[in-house]
């Protein structure tokens, strides 16, 4: 079931009022929360529910098993061997049978298995890894309340594209009784329209000139090449932290507070803060899980290289299997490597201009190049192939000037969102209205939202971190 489908908008008001008719019955509550994450993933296909509860099966048991000292360590690995194949199975096994098949000379496709990739499926197994991490490092007693569990695993509104949310957070917020808070809800329904915004208005008006240009690359000019390649940038950021802001906001109406998934990235003044910001919740999982594990920056310099690159070859695969993926990781591993190299990875942790309206000089220059440097590895993401990939950054080089056509709409709604996050930096989203107290500004602020998005919302069918 997606966000933008009607049967959403019939789904979400019926689960919400059977939820707080349950108030003060936590396990039932639970109960109905496990029952329509069941049913809003099953509404794609039925069939990967087995996946899910089989991830979840896995993980509950393994983490009983780790608080007996005789059987921690096995359970944990056996935990991790388990989802770490399936997720492999469905994912990645195509791709390396294929590559191993070509290089020893024999048809690729006599060896696949052509299975279809469950939706969200990296998602909720790194999401069920955590927990199992986090109990045999002790930061979390396991748990023997399967409902609750099952909820964590299941949660409808970040299953299938995040954020990624640790057992830390979120488990314990199913283990106790939740009380209806106003103020959230109507927060989380502001927020659930700002996502609406970023993702119908935004990325899908985008998305078709994206789509157009990347469908006949020999055919552009260099104009209209520079140009999809930012729009796309903007694309993936607004379809992807659209969704984060749309089930953030659902989390709220239920009493529910997820983490924050993504902090105006785009106003970064370089790669390290760019990273800091971007899909934060599989950044920090895998600074927590695999970086620092392997020594993270406090060891000799060599190994300081092995761990950057790792890092960001594996956030690189992670999503998906194909040699673009991994090049896009490695051009960022590239990047960053210097600035950590010369320890200046931690230099700009606060919010740019911050107490200032505008961003100085040097600020706007450094905002800028690192849009550009992250729109350069954006080409390697969207592109099919290598060979597509050199197909685009040629036509940029030698395009020309000709048939340049810029969609006007389209770049009037990036600036609208621009502007908007600029002026609201320091907020969790771009409709927060702490400390606007004239009610006819806040309406005012709906309503043109809303007018925006059913006047000029493409509505596209997916998402594109579905794939992933």
């Amino acid at each position: 079931m997606l966000f933008t489908s009607l049967e959403f908008f019939v789904f979400l008001p019926v689960v919400f009022a059977l939820y707080w008719l349950l108030r003060h019955r936590v396990r039932w509550q639970n109960l109905l929360v496990v029952a329509a994450s069941y049913l809003f993933y099953g509404w794609w296909d039925w069939r990967f529910l087995l996946l899910i509860a089989f991830t979840s099966v896995c993980s509950y048991f393994s983490g009983i098993l780790i608080g007996n000292s005789r059987w921690r360590k096995t359970a944990l690995w056996g935990n991790i061997a388990i989802n770490l194949a399936i997720l492999g199975l469905f994912k990645y096994y195509d791709f390396f049978a294929a590559e191993l098949a070509t290089l020893l000379g024999c048809s690729g496709d006599s060896v696949m298995l052509h299975l279809i990739l469950p939706v969200g499926i990296s998602f909720y197994t790194f999401q069920a890894l955590s927990y199992s991490i986090d109990v045999y490092r002790g930061k979390l007693e396991p748990t023997r309340d399967v409902v609750a569990f099952f909820a964590y695993v299941s949660f409808f509104p970040q299953l299938v594209a995040g954020p990624i949310e640790r057992a830390t957070n979120l488990l314990p917020q199913f283990s106790k009784e939740r009380r209806f808070d106003y103020s959230m809800a109507v927060d989380g329904i502001r927020q659930m329209l700002w996502g609406f915004f970023k993702k119908a208005v935004v990325a899908d008006n985008c998305a078709v000139y994206v789509d157009e240009i990347w469908g006949n690359i020999s055919g552009q000019s260099s104009v209209n090449l520079i140009v999809a390649a930012a729009l796309f940038s903007i694309q993936i950021y607004c379809d992807f932290s659209g969704y984060s802001d749309i089930a953030i906001g659902c989390a709220k109406l239920f009493g529910i507070r997820l983490m924050r998934n993504f902090k105006v990235p785009y106003f970064s003044r370089d790669i390290a803060e760019f990273w800091r910001r971007w899909h934060i919740s599989l950044t920090t999982w895998f600074r927590d899980y695999v970086y620092i594990p392997l020594g993270g920056s406090r060891v000799g310099r060599w190994k300081v290289v092995r761990n950057t690159f790792i890092i960001f070859l594996v956030s690189g695969l992670w999503h998906g299997a194909n040699w673009t993926f991994i090049l896009w990781g490695a051009f960022h591993a590239l990047l960053f490597l210097p600035l950590i190299l010369l320890g200046r990875n931690r230099k700009y942790t606060n919010t740019v201009a911050e107490g200032r309206r505008l961003p100085g000089i040097k600020e706007l220059g450094q905002i800028t190049l690192t849009f550009i440097l992250a729109a350069l590895g954006w080409i390697l993401f969207r592109s099919q192939s290598i060979g597509e990939a050199i197909d685009f950054f040629g036509g940029i080089v030698s395009g020309g000037m000709a048939n340049i056509s810029i969609p006007k709409r389209t770049v009037v709604f990036v600036l609208i969102l621009l502007v908007v996050e600029w002026l609201q930096r320091n907020r969790e989203h771009g409709l927060s209205m702490e400390g606007v107290r004239s009610g006819v500004v806040r309406y005012a602020c709906y309503l043109t939202v809303l007018v925006l998005i059913f006047m000029f919302g493409v509505f596209n069918e997916t998402f594109i971190y579905f794939q992933f």
